[in-house]
């Protein structure tokens, strides 16, 4: 049994294809294969099985992709432990973020990092539902992902995760709209109203959900767009509401469109960074986490 075909093991899990892990590593779909195999050699029970096109982990797979989990982290630990020097500060650190947060965030934390020797960020835009951010610690160094407090935790045996804000989605009313002149709204004050809102397993579609359930009226929903900019500018036309987030979507919000607190309902999300273990042994990574949660303190005026 080698690190590396625990490794393989673990990545499969995560990334759920043969395909994906290849691509993951930087190896051919048959070398991947190939050292699956080997693996199951040593194992007397099955550690995948056919899905579909797909190879997944069988119960016993992901036991033994956890455990090689942590024997990667725990080697990632030692190598800190005897030899700090060899991990360069100034080392590349990629990082993902959802589309909100990177217009939000990603200049600001530039502005962190300008000292000689500092890390140097490699920013990714990728917005996925909520249950694919964990999986992107596969392909990016640190992964800035949202969730909404009442669905589930982030799967903290996999990553490490760093809270950053706890974010309210209020409600974008163009100037003109009769609900401007209320400092606050609740569901029952949105019944009838025309929406723009984002995709389903995304946090304002989430929200209005909630609006939906507490105040027992379907919601007319005319568009469905994830970008913010997009959404002010129909807010701004004066032909819809939309659900915007306070802090990541401020830049966004234009003159024609304010912003009403919502009370009622959990209409908060928490935006954390998630990391492998073994990421976060390095000094590079640890040093533009400290900046991230600076930029995000200012952002918030926390």
């Amino acid at each position: 049994m080698e690190v590396h075909q625990l490794q393989i093991l673990r990545e499969l899990g995560d990334l759920g294809s043969v395909k994906a892990v290849a691509s993951a590593m930087y190896v051919t779909p048959s070398a991947v294969s190939q050292q699956l195999a080997l693996l199951q050699r040593n194992i007397e029970v099955p550690l995948t099985r056919k899905e579909g096109r797909n190879l997944v982990l069988t119960e016993a797979g992901e036991v033994l992709a956890a455990a090689g989990a942590s024997v990667i982290s725990s080697l990632a630990a030692a190598r800190s432990a005897i030899g700090a020097f060899q991990e360069s500060a100034s080392a590349p650190v990629s990082v993902a973020g959802f589309h909100s947060v990177g217009q939000a965030l990603f200049a600001p934390l530039l502005s962190k990092l300008t000292d000689p020797g500092s890390p140097v960020p490699q920013f990714f835009d990728e917005d996925v539902a909520q249950q694919d951010f964990p999986a992107l610690s596969a392909r990016y160094d640190l992964v800035l992902a949202h969730r909404m407090d009442h669905t589930p935790q982030w799967p903290n045996d996999r990553v490490i995760v760093t809270p950053l804000a706890h974010e309210p989605l209020d409600i974008a009313l163009p100037a003109s709209h009769r609900l401007a002149s209320k400092a606050t709204l609740a569901p029952i004050d949105l019944i009838n109203e025309r929406w723009v809102v984002s995709r389903e397993g995304f946090s304002p579609a989430d929200v209005l959900g909630a609006i939906s359930a507490v105040s027992g009226s379907a919601p007319l929903i005319i568009h469905r767009i994830n970008d913010y900019a997009t959404v002010t500018a129909l807010v701004a036309s004066g032909d819809v509401i939309g659900i915007l987030p306070r802090y990541t979507a401020g830049a966004a919000v234009g003159k024609n469109v304010v912003l009403r607190e919502l009370h009622g309902i959990a209409n908060r999300r928490r935006i954390d960074l998630l990391a492998r273990p073994e990421t976060m042994h390095r000094r590079s990574v640890q040093l533009v986490v400290q900046a991230m949660g600076s930029a995000m303190a200012e952002l918030t005026g926390s």
